[in-house]
């Protein structure tokens, strides 16, 4: 289904009314107080979802439900310990987060998780952009497994005073004209390679794996019946040869991403370039860049047109004592005001209908990506976006097998098509075993 401005705008008038409820609810007195005091509910979430403020402000004003927001690291920490946590029925917090590929494999086995329709989730049905309401459903529409948070539009961050040493146009608009394909997008990068400015165009091969994948196709590694094609999918050899490409040439700075190298090169301005999903911008580039680089970077339309580059969901898993409590604040953090409050704070782009057509949202500038209007890039973004199909060990895929098979190529420790070989085979494995 494809996601346009007019269908979040139809819907605008249903939300705001379920915008109303959940404020009415959260002020409201919750039965969750007991005798003892209030009820605790944990919230364990990975990188960074926006919510310090939200959280301040939930339990300033309530005595009945205290959130303890408990940040658990990066995705690739955290998933692997959730699953054995639900495996084992105990360990996980009362509310979680699940990054969206993450979120597929527990669409098909969910078992360790509450139905939100069983605590109140129906009323919620017309509150978010529709595919993202959708894509968290199992059983054919029966099961309402998360809530969700933000979504990933995609864009261009780049370093302007990198750009204007190699002799190239800094302005947001020009940036976009002068590279509205993929193909100007590395041609443009070979002229500023030229300019040996001592930065790289962008940070790492792997960095264009998801941007183009996510916009240039309709799967990755998975078709619609959960069938493994990562193999024979010819966008993912496009984006696997091109990003390769780049590193021969010379484009890349070789960086494993997430790793403190790539944290610290950021700051030491290693590279000209990186793909930015809305999420990345306050909540990833800001605090690895610093104080230092603030207004030096800016935000352009990405190349090739619209695109989505990850969102996440909140969930409950079954193992919670308090079910009704933990539904609450998964609602409370997924309203309106906790999606506005998560891209005040972290830049996440609200899937919430209401929260998109405010103005703290469709008006938004930021101060340290040089005033650039992030709001109206983004929502633009992703106006046309079609949901890519992942597959149930997407992301497992993805993070364990693929990329560092493709990180092992750039970096010179095997050729591009052992690499390729190594991970479809751990793939297959994976899949069949």
């Amino acid at each position: 289904m494809s996601v346009t401005w007019g269908r979040w705008r139809a819907l605008a008038a249903v939300t705001l009314v379920a915008g109303l409820a959940v404020g009415t609810a959260a002020c409201s007195k919750d039965p969750a107080k007991t005798p003892s005091g209030p009820i605790t509910i944990k919230v364990q979430t990975f990188g960074n979802f926006g919510y310090d403020k939200a959280v301040a402000d939930w339990n300033a004003s309530h005595t009945d439900i205290k959130i303890d927001h408990q940040k658990m690291g990066e995705l690739r920490d955290f998933a692997p310990q959730l699953a054995q946590w639900l495996a084992a029925g105990s360990g996980a917090a009362d509310v979680v987060g699940l990054e969206e590929g993450q979120l597929l494999g527990y669409v098909k086995n969910h078992q360790g998780f509450l139905n939100l329709f069983d605590v109140g989730g129906r009323e919620l049905a017309n509150t978010y952009v529709a595919w993202k309401w959708e894509r968290g459903l199992a059983d054919n529409g029966s099961f309402l497994l998360g809530l969700g948070t933000d979504v990933g539009g995609t864009a261009l961050c780049y370093r302007r005073d990198l750009l204007e040493k190699a002799g190239l146009p800094t302005d947001r608009d020009k940036v976009a004209e002068l590279i509205p394909t993929w193909d100007a997008y590395v041609s443009v990068g070979k002229q500023f390679a030229a300019k040996n400015t001592g930065a790289k165009w962008l940070d790492s091969a792997t960095s264009i794996m998801q941007p183009y994948i996510m916009q240039q196709g309709s799967s990755w590694f998975f078709d619609p019946s959960d069938k493994f094609i990562g193999d024979t999918n010819p966008i993912v050899r496009k984006a696997w040869d091109m990003g390769l490409q780049m590193t021969a040439d010379g484009l890349t700075a070789k960086l494993a991403r997430w790793s403190p190298d790539w944290d610290a090169a950021f700051k030491n301005s290693a590279f000209a370039t990186v793909f930015c999903p809305a999420w990345m911008t306050e909540g990833v580039i800001k605090p690895r860049a610093g104080d230092a680089n603030a207004g030096k970077w800016d935000v352009a339309k990405m190349p090739g047109g619209v695109g989505n580059w990850g969102g996440s969901y909140l969930a409950v898993p079954k193992q919670t004592a308090h079910p009704k409590e933990a539904y609450t604040v998964a609602r409370y953090l997924t309203s309106k005001e906790g999606h506005l409050a998560a891209f005040k704070e972290a830049a996440a782009m609200p899937s919430d209908l209401a929260a998109l057509d405010d103005p703290a949202f469709a008006n938004a500038t930021s101060a340290y990506f040089n005033n650039a209007p992030i709001g109206k890039i983004f929502a633009d973004s992703v106006k046309g976006v079609r949901p890519m199909v992942l597959g149930s060990k997407h992301q497992q895929i993805w993070e364990t097998i693929c990329e560092p098979a493709m990180q092992s190529a750039e970096q010179g420790k095997a050729t591009s098509d052992a690499a390729w070989a190594k991970w479809v085979d751990e793939a297959k494995k994976l899949v069949t075993g």
